[in-house]
């Protein structure tokens, strides 16, 4: 009998130092794996490491106006939006009441806040949909059906673009552009004039609306300066 409690006991002591053992080299495995995830600090400057890492600042303030399935009109603003090709805008959108509106009606307008509109567009980014239907109408902005999506125009945002739903996946918004309608209250020579429209766009480092500037360069033309010398 005191063979056997002498072998429960070793061996109870065994497994106890594997275990110990295990641990230790875990938590060397876990210590090691965050040192080689470290990244190298560039020399002259303030380095943030990873954890800004997603950060691209200044980032677009859209609008998202889509119906829900009452024909409600709800509007949100997104900063994670982008031009995918020649006629295709896409954003990275979290669950929302937008994204609820899009499984029901597989359309959208996108609009762009401008310095008119801080206030209200903030307002669009604060407030949920579910929470507050009748966003829109306390806004004390209007809407007009878009003639060729299933989705509101919102009248107080100049510059908009009509879309149709490509696919929605992980998270990732893909947008076809039917069409885009300008007010001609920002308009030059038939043409979309920023310094009209005056969109704003998101600061990520300082969390505040900017609005953009002058223009400083012409496009496949500055840097002709260097090229044909």
């Amino acid at each position: 009998m005191k063979k056997i409690l002498f072998g429960v006991a070793a061996m109870m002591l065994v497994m106890a130092a594997c275990a110990s053992n295990n641990s230790k080299n875990n938590q060397n495995e876990n210590e090691n794996m965050e040192k080689k995830e470290q990244p190298q600090n560039v020399e002259g400057r303030k380095n943030f490491g990873s954890a800004h890492a997603l950060m691209t600042t200044p980032q677009p303030c859209v609008m998202i106006a889509t119906w829900d399935e009452n024909k409600n009109p709800d509007v949100m603003m997104a900063a994670w939006a982008g031009q995918l090709d020649y006629n295709q805008v896409v954003i990275s959108l979290s669950k929302h009441k937008t994204t609820d509106n899009l499984a029901v009606t597989q359309a959208f307008t996108i609009s762009f806040a401008d310095e008119r509109t801080v206030v209200e567009s903030d307002y669009f980014g604060l407030v949920s949909g579910n929470k507050e239907p009748n966003k829109v109408a306390k806004a004390g902005f209007t809407i007009t059906p878009s003639p060729n999506v299933n989705a509101p125009i919102i009248n107080e945002y100049p510059l908009t673009l009509e879309c149709k739903v490509v696919s929605f996946e992980d998270g990732m918004l893909i947008g076809e552009v039917v069409n885009m309608s300008a007010d001609e209250s920002i308009l030059t020579d038939g043409k979309v004039d920023l310094a009209k429209l005056k969109p704003i766009a998101f600061d990520v480092a300082g969390m505040c609306y900017r609005s953009l500037g002058d223009v400083v360069g012409k496009a496949w033309q500055a840097g002709k300066a260097i090229s044909e010398k």
